[in-house]
């Protein structure tokens, strides 16, 4: 546990450590009701991330050196990385150090394996122990996501000895939202919230208090989403993590779980159109190509399939051109009903346990919608179709192209997720571009083919 702190100053003696008369006026510009150690360290972040790097040194010099790690904590990954890169490594160690473990092995591990053992060398033995048994979990599971500055009590404690103890640690804590209780063994035996703590009876036993409690934990390696359900299910305020022998390892907050629920949703956007997944706009322009250039090349082949599909109806366009004029509108009505299911489908799979039989009656209830709307929207591209071309004809193609492929894009969208699901693939995976491929493809087959088949005669 994180019980001292070295005070000393973190930047002192650094080359780029001058005093710029111009910092004071942006800060005064950034804020000009409160006094720099007034803002709250996601705020401080906001102006750390604004600065150049002389001005973002100045800054954490002004600050006491546990506000300046919560602030860079607070920090976009990138920007915090390419910071602490840049100052002396013995500064850098100091503001590891002073973070919380939890933040403190989430930017070591950001940092690559090399430059963060250089700089755990330089923290102390205990702080460094602490982030090196952290490091050592897979990032997306609940070992890698746990705090462990938690309020930890032994059963044969009594009510008034824990609320001591309580007032003797909560410095060197997060936020006690529970006491957890452990036996001789550190087994977790039963959680208690401070408020049940200050309302029992003095004297009275703490594992007497969890006699009949039934226990929720995670062990370490469930996945962070499994964490996250937890907490949202139960209205938690965080969850214990726990080992294969049932021993107390950690805790995962709900303001971890906040990051994780908007991490994994921004992910699944960004995964849908093939961007890369931890993808910011501060993020290194060659990263971001490195991340999209392999799903625009397999974008690029899916498109020669529908571009093939108009080849082979070359003759029947030319003879109909008013066929061109038609075919993204079937394409772009399909892929927009398969993109509503698809979005429904993934925030389904994100939400909750993945349910094999649940999910596929999903997919069911997707294609009735693609019925439905499939009949009221043919309905209207048949009218609008007579009413501009006067050709019976030429309007029940349409309406029937356009009834397929809308059918096609509600079973696609629904399924394609579930079917990466099934491969042991993300389901949000450039999906996106898999369905474009289908429902652009196959509309345009579905439209030229009825107007060969039965307005030209082919």
């Amino acid at each position: 546990m994180r019980l001292a702190k070295h005070k000393d100053s973190i930047v002192a003696e650094h080359p780029e450590d001058i005093s710029r008369p111009s910092l004071q006026s942006d800060l005064q510009d950034q804020s000009a009701e409160h006094s720099i150690e007034e803002l709250h360290p996601a705020d401080t972040a906001d102006q750390l991330e604004s600065l150049p790097f002389e001005g973002q040194v100045d800054l954490i010099r002004s600050l006491e050196p546990k506000e300046a790690a919560e602030s860079i904590a607070e920090m976009e990954k990138h920007d915090r990385v390419e910071l602490l890169q840049q100052l002396k490594p013995d500064k850098a160690a100091q503001l590891i150090e002073d973070m919380s473990p939890d933040d403190a092995a989430d930017i070591l591990e950001e940092m690559g394996e090399e430059f963060a053992q250089a700089l755990l060398r330089r923290v102390n033995d205990e702080d460094a122990a602490e982030i090196e048994q952290l490091l050592r979990f897979d990032p997306d599971t609940a070992g890698g996501v746990m705090n462990t500055e938690i309020v930890v009590m032994n059963e044969r404690l009594t009510v008034d000895q824990a609320i001591h103890l309580i007032r003797e640690e909560i410095r060197d804590k997060e936020i006690p939202y529970y006491a957890y209780i452990v036996d001789g063994e550190d087994h977790l035996l039963g959680v208690l919230s401070m408020r049940d703590l200050l309302l029992s009876k003095p004297g009275t036993m703490l594992g007497a208090l969890i006699k009949n409690q039934t226990l929720v934990a995670a062990t370490f390696d469930v996945d962070r989403e499994e964490v996250a359900h937890l907490i949202r299910r139960y209205n938690f305020l965080a969850v214990p993590v726990v080992d294969y022998e049932e021993r107390l390892i950690g805790v995962v907050t709900h303001d971890d779980v906040m990051d994780i629920i908007h991490e994994e949703a921004t992910e699944d956007m960004q995964k849908m159109v093939g961007a890369g997944s931890d993808e910011t706009v501060d993020s290194p322009w060659t990263y971001s190509i490195s991340k999209r250039l392999p799903w625009l090349i397999v974008n690029m082949l899916n498109s020669a399939i529908s571009a093939w599909v108009v080849h082979m109806f070359e003759g029947s366009i030319t003879e109909m051109a008013i066929l061109a004029v038609l075919m993204p509108m079937v394409a772009n009505q399909a892929g927009n009903t398969g993109q509503q299911a698809l979005a429904v489908m993934i925030r389904q799979l994100a939400m909750d346990t993945f349910d094999r039989k649940r999910s596929w009656m999903a997919v069911l209830r997707e294609i009735k919608i693609g019925l439905a709307n499939g009949i009221l929207i043919s309905l209207l591209a048949f009218a609008a179709v007579f009413i501009l071309t006067r050709q019976v004809g030429l309007a029940a193609v349409m309406a029937s192209a356009l009834y397929i492929d809308m059918i096609l894009g509600s079973l696609a969208g629904a399924s394609i997720p579930l079917v990466l699901k099934e491969l042991g693939k993300d389901p949000a995976q450039a999906s996106s571009i898999f369905l474009t491929t289908l429902t652009d493809s196959f509309g345009f087959f579905c439209l030229l083919g009825l107007a060969n088949l039965y307005l030209l005669g082919g």
